[in-house]
């Protein structure tokens, strides 16, 4: 199976050149108001419709109301949508009602890993996120994540200079990078480029 590669957190016109350059399979736009990336739904939807359309869009929310996120998804500002707050099974069955897009479904592996997964593995999102935290730019044991049965995106402290192990190791199905692609504060384009140079080698390896 070929890792699939997530540049999160873009903001900007020259984001999205690049991103058309390098075409990863998907990009993310932040609509928690809290996060230094967060973009407005109209700059979001200004961008997507700059994006190259082999490229899949994933709205990042943290507990938003379903409309707010029916209402971009409506508007086809994103073609998935990935939940990183207390987001329940009800909340998702919700949400599958109202919207048809697939979902991702975050989970941070904090203090009780096992207990974690367990609950990842048993979610009705039609993917997960196993993350080290919401953008907290750091690892966490990879080793942990080796019984995990159903795919995954592999998030947390990837870079250029790690992402070819995490990928030679895990085989996850994707792998989802913010920080790691960042210099100061900013997507570096050089950064971006290295990164899914990096995963594509590795690929290409195995």
């Amino acid at each position: 199976m070929m890792t699939k590669i997530k540049l999160c957190g873009l903001m900007e016109k020259r984001d999205i050149k690049t991103v058309n350059e390098l075409l990863p399979d998907y990009i993310g736009f932040v609509f928690w108001e809290k996060s230094r990336r967060y973009i407005s739904p109209d700059k979001a939807h200004e961008l997507k419709s700059i994006l190259d359309p082999r490229i899949k869009a994933a709205g990042v929310f943290l507990d938003a109301k379903i409309e707010e996120i029916e209402d971009i998804a409506l508007k086809k500002t994103i073609d998935v949508i990935q939940l990183h707050g207390h987001e329940n099974r009800e909340y998702i069955e919700a949400l599958k009602s109202r919207v048809a897009l697939p979902i991702i479904q975050a989970f941070v592996l904090g203090d009780d890993p096992a207990e974690t997964l367990r609950l990842a593995e048993k979610s009705n999102a039609d993917y997960i996120l196993l993350d080290s935290g919401t953008g907290s730019g750091e690892t966490f044991d990879w080793g942990l994540l080796r019984d995990v049965k159903r795919p995954y995106f592999l998030a947390g402290g990837l870079d250029q200079n790690n992402v070819s192990g995490a990928v030679e190791a895990l085989h996850p199905f994707a792998v989802d990078v913010s920080s790691g692609i960042e210099t100061d504060g900013k997507k570096d384009p050089d950064k971006m480029k290295a990164f899914v140079k990096a995963v594509r080698e590795q690929l290409y390896i195995n």
